[in-house]
């Protein structure tokens, strides 16, 4: 990979999948930060808390759908209130378990999703999202 992704964020609360995920990305130095949040409302305060600092607002996203406090869908109704405000902007892929048929058409409805990936994912699935 010749350009490295600054900042990638983890939305996710399987903490076995973080940790490999994470596990990747470092083996293969995809990007020079990784933020976990294990909700979508801790990702979306931080966010906001950050609107003008680009070094700590992703390039990539890599969000669950199904998740306690605030789940995939409610992270992209607020993320979608806020992006106008960014100072930079990301790139959002699902990486979910989620095999359900709506959850997949509804993915390809939202502008704001690059792709819909299905949990487990592998190396070489990682680094084309990330590339």
């Amino acid at each position: 990979m010749d350009k490295k992704l600054k900042v990638v964020y983890i939305i996710d609360d399987d903490q076995v999948f973080i940790f490999g995920l994470k596990k990747m990305i470092t083996i293969r130095n995809l990007c020079e930060h990784i933020f976990v949040f294990g909700n979508g409302l801790e990702a979306i305060e931080f966010m906001k808390l950050n609107l003008n600092s680009p070094r700590n607002l992703p390039d990539v996203i890599l969000l669950d759908i199904n998740m306690p406090i605030m789940d995939g869908w409610q992270f992209l109704e607020e993320y979608t209130s806020i992006k106008a405000g960014l100072s930079k902007k990301c790139t959002i892929y699902l990486v979910t378990s989620s095999v359900h048929i709506p959850d997949m058409e509804r993915a390809k409805n939202l502008e704001d999703i690059k792709n819909y990936l299905v949990k487990p994912i592998t190396l070489d699935d990682l680094e084309a999202v990330l590339s």
